[in-house]
């Protein structure tokens, strides 16, 4: 594990992580759900994963507001996969926003063939986001 310093905390970036992994953990079972026509169950479940997705964004706009970053200290090959993995993340998961909202909208409006199209490109960059969100806390501050 990493030292942090004085302006530093690493209870955000592990409740963080926390958040992202479970909202990976919902949409995978909310995919399953619809996949076995569970529909209220999984309008249940993906109303989690929003949420908890939800909660990230604010725990992670505190955090980076409130303490100063970790810088990355791995080099070579990995320092490279980091970055790129850190940059589609960011970019995926800035992108995703309007487009989740799109289709709880949708879905709300039981518009259900037009909530499915979005769905079908959205999930796989959400599950994205979500499982790499963990993979950087990982790479961040607890290997080394």
């Amino acid at each position: 594990m990493i030292e942090l310093g004085p302006n530093q905390n690493f209870f955000f970036p592990t409740l963080n992580s926390i958040l992202n992994g479970s909202a990976g953990v919902l949409l995978f079972i909310g995919l399953i759900l619809i996949l076995k026509g569970k529909k209220e169950a999984h309008e249940k479940v993906m109303k989690a994963a929003f949420g908890v997705s939800a909660a990230f964004l604010v725990s992670y706009l505190y955090y980076h507001y409130t303490y100063e970053s970790v810088k990355y200290q791995g080099t070579g090959n990995i320092r490279t996969f980091y970055f790129i993995m850190l940059t589609s993340h960011i970019i995926l998961a800035t992108l995703n926003v309007p487009f989740i909202l799109r289709m709880l909208y949708l879905a709300h409006k039981k518009r259900f063939k037009e909530h499915a199209k979005i769905a079908r490109w959205v999930w796989p960059s959400w599950m994205y986001v979500s499982v790499t969100g963990v993979l950087v806390y990982f790479m961040l501050y607890i290997w080394r």
